[in-house]
């Protein structure tokens, strides 16, 4: 183990907190670390594993790919990519995809397309707690100045206005405005849920005033609300949606999604990404798609919520310390009355392993196919951590 963590700190950048945990192995919602102790996950990757790890079917089209053709350029043709659209649009909005690594990469393909599209209007309207990316458009648009300080001057053209307030939208949009550009839940804002009417406002006022709505559901698609996308729970359609995390199953791959009619506003040579949507990926993402519908994951997700947020509403009853319960589907934020840091602590340390984020917000967001009893088990080592 020390020599893990020397090598760590000699030779990797200190770009993320770490936990002195080493893991080896997974499976479904359960890790195990090089002493062999079992963790059960109740935040795989940032909901990067919205089939818990290692899942069986991503697993076989992985090592299916990988025997056949592991890398092709995007100016040749392949198989997994081509029908890894078609079933994104299948099961979204009618449209066009294109592909590429990150949750980051698929946003700043958003605002490159939105800048195209503007013929000089440039201007995007994004929201406070909001959370883009790191790169620097993407961070541009995030709404949380701690993650911006220090990297300034950012790129010009983003204003941040306050969420769920339409009056604040309106009064922000000008002649420059191209875009609005939001998470219909704020993952690292600490789970705040858009309401259904200022998302219905936000669609109409992008209608009148032709401008593109952009739905950021990197770590809101593929299922992990009940629905295969958020903005499915909405009645809208947005202009734009990129995606993310849970894709691929645990393997690199990101989409923009753009609807039909403008999509072909980027041509030949204008945007790229190497390895975007390469063989492999394709075809695991392809194997993640067809086992939400296959093994009716979305019907899971919805019972085990209903569950899994009796159960931390009834924990609300039980202590004070727990100020608000927020969320939707599988993607539940506790808001606390002090900081989560020592909460997540002593998760852990009881073989669970839960995120806080915006200082007191812990953030639970377990496999779509998680079951009773291990929300159970979840819920009954949380309760304890709560109560000491």
């Amino acid at each position: 183990m020390q020599e893990v963590f020397d090598n760590y700190k000699d030779y990797i950048m200190p770009t993320y907190s770490k936990f002195p945990l080493i893991f080896v192995k997974g499976k479904a919602s359960r890790l195990w670390d090089i002493h062999n102790k079992v963790y059960l996950d109740f935040f795989p990757g940032w909901g990067v594993g919205n089939l818990g790890h290692c899942h069986p079917k991503v697993m076989q089209a992985i090592r299916d790919q990988v025997s056949k053709l592991i890398f092709i350029p995007n100016n040749y043709y392949h198989l997994p990519q081509a029908k890894l659209a078609e079933e994104l649009i299948r099961n979204s909005f009618t449209g066009k995809v294109f592909f590429c690594n990150s949750g980051a990469e698929a946003n700043e393909g958003a605002i490159k397309f939105s800048r195209k599209f503007g013929k000089g209007r440039y201007e995007i309207i994004s929201f406070e707690n909001s959370f883009h990316g790191r790169t620097m458009a993407s961070l541009a648009a995030t709404g949380q100045k701690k993650y911006q300080q220090g990297f300034e001057p950012l790129p010009e053209g983003f204003i941040s206005v306050k969420f769920n307030d339409i009056q604040a939208v309106k009064q922000a949009v000008g002649n420059k405005t191209v875009a609005i550009m939001l998470e219909l839940i704020q993952g690292e804002g600490g789970i705040n849920v858009a309401e259904k009417n200022f998302v219905l406002e936000l669609r109409n006022l992008c209608n009148e005033r032709n401008l593109l709505l952009i739905i950021d559901e990197v770590q809101t698609g593929i299922g992990r609300t009940g629905k295969f996308f958020c903005y499915q729970h909405y009645g809208i359609t947005p202009d734009i949606m990129t995606l993310a995390k849970a894709l691929g199953g645990g393997l690199p791959i990101a989409a923009m999604v753009v609807r039909k009619e403008i999509s072909d506003c980027l041509g030949p040579g204008m945007h790229a990404s190497t390895f975007g949507g390469g063989p492999v990926v394709s075809k695991a993402a392809l194997a993640v798609l067809r086992a939400v519908k296959k093994e009716k994951l979305l019907t899971n997700a919805a019972k085990m919520s209903e569950y899994l947020f009796s159960k931390v509403n009834a924990l609300k009853v039980k202590h004070p310390l727990i100020k608000e319960i927020r969320g939707i589907g599988l993607m539940i934020g506790i808001e606390l009355a002090q900081e989560g840091k020592t909460i997540v602590e002593k998760c852990l340390q009881q073989g669970l392993l839960i995120n806080c984020t915006h200082e007191n917000v812990l953030r639970l967001m377990p496999a779509l196919n998680i079951t009773k009893k291990e929300i159970d088990r979840a819920i009954d080592i949380l309760d304890k951590a709560l109560t000491g």
